[in-house]
């Protein structure tokens, strides 16, 4: 049987790796449906395309997350389902609502094709607000003062303007035309946004959390570390000169630029809040060695995850080669 230690370790990183696949993945599907025209049936048609192939199989990394924090970290998914019971079940409900929607509005040629762009559109900012909340109380420490609730309603908007950031990115990689000049639009407002989002979470974090000061002020990473805010805002800043160059119709060729930046300033974002609270999995409460599960069904578990996990990594990589390139018209037959 593997060492507690181990097993703690590494199923702590695979649910790390899930929540940041999925924030980046479903971020850019969720970030679409933000960003979904009401006005023009043409520009929403070529989004909803965009994402047709992908967004289903994208939320399938939230459920393997949300699995692993159940399955290897029981103690932990309970105290946290707890706290955020509400802003979970919210979620859930954009995510019905988006996913009815999809269907409906692509597939059902009826007279209110205009409400299910409008639901998609509400559930996608349910959802991405709802996760955003989640993570403030999180940063938080769970913690039910109204100084924390005001802070989590700021995250959820951050979070809306993180998912706005890479949904319109996505775009500006995937379209053409006026979609394409729309989203680079779309996509210089909200890496401003975003950008004053990221600073303002660096500043709070250690703020309030004395755990968190100390790893990032006190200990002998912390300047191989301190970098890593600074990194993510020279990549908004840089973002933003591309998507300046992209506006001339000569530089449409790196249009993928964008996404990969935005994809980078996700990644740093997520190492230095995952830097910040590790070991815990509830913060101030629960370390991932505390609540973890029985080792030897964990250790029975892991021959089900070498094979699964590959397998999810695989469809995921040849779905995105197959439906590579600029997107065509999404058609029913």
């Amino acid at each position: 049987m593997l060492s507690a230690d181990f097993l703690a370790q590494f199923y702590g990183a695979l649910m790390a790796l899930a929540v940041l696949v999925y924030a980046i993945l479903d971020g850019y599907d969720l970030g679409v449906g933000i960003l979904l025209p009401t006005d023009d049936k043409s520009q929403a048609d070529t989004m909803i395309a965009s994402i047709g192939p992908f967004w289903d199989a994208n939320e399938t990394w939230l459920v393997l997350a949300v699995g692993l924090a159940l399955i290897a970290f029981p103690l932990a998914h309970s105290v946290i389902l707890q706290a955020l019971y509400l802003p979970v079940a919210l979620m859930l409900l954009g995510l019905i609502l988006r996913g009815v929607a999809f269907d409906f509005r692509a597939k059902a040629k009826t007279k209110y094709r205009d409400a299910w762009d409008v639901s998609f559109k509400v559930g996608s900012i349910i959802t991405a607000f709802s996760q955003g909340f989640m993570l403030g109380l999180y940063v938080m420490s769970f913690d039910t003062s109204l100084q924390s609730y005001a802070f989590a309603l700021l995250s959820g908007i951050g979070v809306i303007a993180a998912y706005g950031l890479i949904g319109s990115a996505w775009l500006v990689m995937k379209t053409s035309g006026a979609v394409y000049q729309r989203s680079i639009n779309w996509c210089r407002r909200f890496n401003v946004v975003a950008l004053v989002g990221v600073i303002t979470v660096s500043l709070v974090n250690p703020l309030i959390n004395d755990f968190v000061a100390d790893k990032w002020f006190g200990t002998e990473l912390s300047v191989l570390l301190l970098p890593i805010p600074f990194a993510c805002i020279a990549l908004f800043i840089f973002q933003d000169r591309v998507l300046a160059n992209l506006g001339n119709v000569s530089a449409k060729e790196g249009s993928w630029k964008p996404f990969a930046l935005s994809c980078g300033v996700f990644v740093l974002c997520f190492i230095g809040l995952v830097y910040s609270f590790f070991p815990y999995v509830v913060p101030n409460e629960l370390t991932i060695y505390e609540s973890l599960a029985d080792p030897s069904a964990l250790t029975f578990m892991l021959y089900g995850v070498v094979l699964v996990v590959p397998a999810i990594i695989g469809y995921t990589i040849f779905s995105y080669r197959v439906f590579w390139g600029k997107t065509q018209e999404l058609t029913y037959y």
